[in-house]
Parts: C-alpha cells; structure tokens; sequence
C-alpha cells in the first residue's frame, strides 16, 4: 500500500478517538438544480466546526508519540485552526500558547478558551496576521516549543486526508468531482494525495475567493509567492501565500481546474443555504457550493462532493453578508442624487419609486449650490430589472445621479 495512504487511514482510525466520522450528505436541493449527484462533506459539523481539528489533532499525536516529552505547542491563527490546536491541547493534557490578532472577534477567542480550557493561554498581539505569525514563531524558539502550522505540514497534510478516506468510505464508490476550497492549500493537498492513488478516475475543481488567490498566483510563477493585498473577507481561506509543502503537492494542477468566487457572491450561497437548506456555513465554508452554478454543464449527470469546509460563522456578520448579497444580486443600490432645493422635489422623486421599492438610507451630505444639494440613497428593491425603470424615470426628469454600489472607494466612506 501506498506510504501515504496508509498514514492517512491511521489517522482517520486515530481520529475516532474524539470525534465520529462528519456526514456525507446527498442534496436534494442541489440534486434537482443541476441534474446531479450533489454530496456535501459536513466539516461544518465537526466538534470546532471545521476540518482543521483532524489536522491539528494528527500532527499533534505524531509529535507526541516521536518526542513524549514535548508538552508545548504554538499557533498563530485567527480562527479555525486555533479552535482545533485548542481542542487537541486539552484532549492532550499539553499545553498550548495560541497567539490571535489584537483585532480577532471576542466570539473566536472566547470559542478558542472554550475549546481550550486551563490548557492553553491565548496571546493577542499585531494588527494583522504575519505581525502575529513572526511573534508566535519567536516566541515558539525562545520557549522550546512545537510550531504547529495551520497548513504547512507533512503531518498536517496527513491528517485533512482523513477527509478522502471517509469520503471513499461514505459513498462507497469514487466520486466523479471532488470540489475544494482552498486556503494554505492544506485540505486539497491531503484529500488529492490520497484519492488520486485510491480514485484515479476522479476529477477535481479549487476554489479561491477572488481578494486570497494564492493557488493561482502560485501555479502562474510555478512557486509560492506572497499576494500584495488580501481581501479578509472569507477570512478562513484568505491567504497571502501558499505553503511550500502543499503546493509541491498540489504543482499538478492545471490553473483552469481553479476556479475563482467573489466574496460579494459567496454572500448569496451563504443566505441561499441558510434559508432553504438551514446549514450555517462561514465564507470558506461555502467555496464549494457557490461555483456549482459555473459548474453546470460539466456535472450534469455525475456525483459531485462539495467539501463545506467550516462553519464558524458569526451571526453579528449576517447584516453585511445580506448587504453583499444584495448589492452583487443587484437588488440593493447606493447612488448620490443632485436633488433639487425647491418644493415638491422630494415628493416627485418619491413619486419615481416602484411598489416593490423601498428606501434603505437617506442622507443630506451638502448643499452643492444654492439650488441642489447632494443625498446618498440607498434603495432595496425585490427584482434588479426594477432599477431600469427606475433610473429611467430619473433621466426622464433630468434627475442628476451618480451610481456608487460598485465604487470601493466611496462606498467604504460612505455606506
């Protein structure tokens, strides 16, 4: 058998030690919509709400078996890898020192001291992440400590396969398209090592938010590099730079095999599970799903498995998730109106709105002559085709306006 295979089935059968296998679910929503066989991976329902405990909890074991005297490990992270080093520790009885940005939501460090408990002390320091990484990692040698890397990590790697093993084991054949997110390149690394040598057949798709491609930028320059900025949007898979280990396993990949999401669009499968299915998923968690429509044609037919990743999703997120949403569906739009200073203007303007129309923000920003003066509206309507008939009427009237839904840069000091 395989070297690697082999290990990746000891640390599934390692893994039952704290948690069961997470569910391989046929869709039937999904089914339906695209005329095939829609499976869900549920690493959402894992005891952290994601697939990284299995890696920690692997890496972790083997250091521990290699060197029983190592009762320290270290992580820089911000969110699901915390919460499984955290888990691990305490199943352990070692000690963690988990080092989270200054600026990580108080939900995600109390969950870490949840998962935790007298077993391991958190550390906020940096404004942003490689300021927390650089401090972890010293931090880590001064002390003697293990580094645990959240992706960058033979035994890591090792132990996200377990999501392969269960997969093949689950659905009792191999299926025609696995469909994975990508972060650090940890999970498509360790589910692809094993299922191309037990599922040659089957077929693979990545999926990057559009504001973290590391992948991509990595199979363009045929190394790693580092991204110039990040969109932390989809915070569980925005990173600035592949892991050196992965992408040596991952060098394969044909760069049209990547597929790419915008975060305002990852927003509307979000909502869309979340209301019809009731699944919860965070931004990372729902990569998978949100190419299926860009998918269509090629799975007509076939068995799918779509790896929801993570469901660690703060429900204080859900307005803006909602806000994205609608903007990329188009049925919300914030434009600056030159609205006329003389009576009747504001009634001739509210006279434009349709039924379905509503008004979701107005506010005076300045007068700009003695005659106008500028406002920022915000409409919400129930289908984007009403806004052509809106904005009609507003040129109809000689109404000046000034569309800024898609301007990052207003809308940031704006909306």
């Amino acid at each position: 058998m395989n070297q690697f295979v082999a290990a990746a089935r000891q640390a599934t059968r390692a893994l039952r030690e704290i948690f069961p296998r997470t569910p391989l679910q046929r869709n039937d929503h999904l089914s339906k919509r695209f005329d095939a066989e829609i499976w869900l991976k549920r690493e959402d329902l894992s005891p952290v709400r994601s697939y990284k405990l299995r890696g920690a909890f692997t890496a972790m074991r083997k250091v521990r078996a290699a060197n029983p005297g190592q009762t320290h490990f270290v992580c820089a992270s911000a969110g699901n890898h915390a919460q499984g080093v955290a888990f691990a520790c305490r199943h352990f009885g070692v000690h963690g020192t988990i080092f989270m940005p200054v600026t990580t939501p108080k939900q995600k460090i109390d969950k870490t001291k949840a998962f935790g408990g007298d077993a391991v002390q958190i550390i906020l320091t940096g404004d942003y992440f490689d300021q927390t990484l650089t401090a972890s990692q010293a931090f880590c040698a001064e002390r003697g400590a293990h580094f645990l890397s959240p992706f960058d990590d033979d035994d890591v790697i090792e132990g996200q396969a377990s999501v392969a093993v269960e997969i093949l084991d689950q659905l009792g054949r191999a299926p025609d398209l696995v469909i994975l997110p990508v972060g650090g390149g940890g999970l498509s690394a360790g589910v692809t090592q094993f299922m191309r040598v037990e599922a040659p057949q089957t077929e693979y798709r990545f999926v990057e938010p559009v504001g973290g491609a590391s992948l991509t930028a990595a199979l363009k320059a045929q190394e790693p590099v580092k991204l110039r900025t990040v969109n932390s949007f989809v915070d569980g898979a925005a990173v600035a730079r592949l892991g050196d280990k992965t992408f040596a396993a991952l060098s394969w990949v044909k760069p049209d095999e990547v597929l790419l999401a915008p975060e305002d669009r990852i927003c509307v499968t979000m909502l869309e599970m979340l209301n019809i299915e009731g699944i919860v998923l965070e931004p990372a968690g729902a990569l998978s799903v949100d190419v299926l429509p860009t998918l269509a044609e090629q799975i007509a037919g076939k068995t799918v498995v779509c790896v929801t990743s993570g469901g660690n999703f703060d429900f204080e997120r859900l307005p803006e998730v909602k806000e994205r949403a609608q903007r990329f569906s188009g049925t919300k739009k914030y434009f600056i109106l030159r609205m006329p200073q003389r009576p009747g203007a504001l009634k001739e303007f509210l006279n434009m709105l349709g039924p379905e129309d509503d008004i979701a923000r107005f506010e005076y920003l300045k007068k700009s002559a003695r005659n106008f003066g500028s406002v920022l509206i915000g409409i919400e309507t129930t289908h984007a085709r009403n806004f052509d008939a809106f904005f009609a009427q507003l040129d109809a009237a000689a109404f000046q306006f000034q569309d800024i839904t898609n301007d990052d840069v207003l809308s940031e000091f704006l909306i």
